[in-house]
């Protein structure tokens, strides 16, 4: 499934306004055929009480990434997604500074995508997290 060309990086960044991923920061820095990369910049607020990044905050990057990046690759007659299952390994954490994200379809099928990514500290190249997530897709309403 090749990328939509009516998708450009500019809906996507706005895509979020008013709803959880403006709230944490999210902003797409590349989208290509097969790939969207994302980031945000770790603040107090999207912490843990432990002073550490929260795990949910990880899952919300990857999580978000990846279902931009199946609206990005929807097929024809398919209008939108929600997710039906993700899975999350966590190998390091952040306490400052931006993580970023690069997720990639493993499935791009005509009512499933699989997409993978990975979340990794800017400032050392370091990985966080390995994610995974199903997304189912979505006729038209009506």
């Amino acid at each position: 499934m090749p990328l939509r060309p009516d998708v450009t990086l500019e809906q996507l960044n706005h895509r979020g306004d008013g709803r959880l991923p403006g709230l944490f920061g999210f902003r797409v820095t590349a989208l290509e055929d097969g790939m969207l990369a994302a980031e945000i910049d770790v603040r107090a607020e999207i912490l843990a009480p432990n002073g550490y990044l929260h795990a949910a905050t990880v899952v919300a990057l990857a999580d978000t990434a990846c279902g931009f990046g199946c609206v990005a690759h929807l097929p024809p007659g398919m209008a939108n997604f929600t997710t039906i299952e993700l899975k999350a390994n966590f190998l390091g954490t952040a306490r400052d500074g931006t993580i970023a994200c690069v997720a990639r379809p493993a499935h791009l099928g005509g009512t499933t995508q699989v997409w993978d990514a990975t979340v990794r500290r800017k400032a050392d190249d370091r990985a966080i997290a390995l994610f995974r997530c199903t997304q189912m897709l979505l006729a038209p309403r009506g």
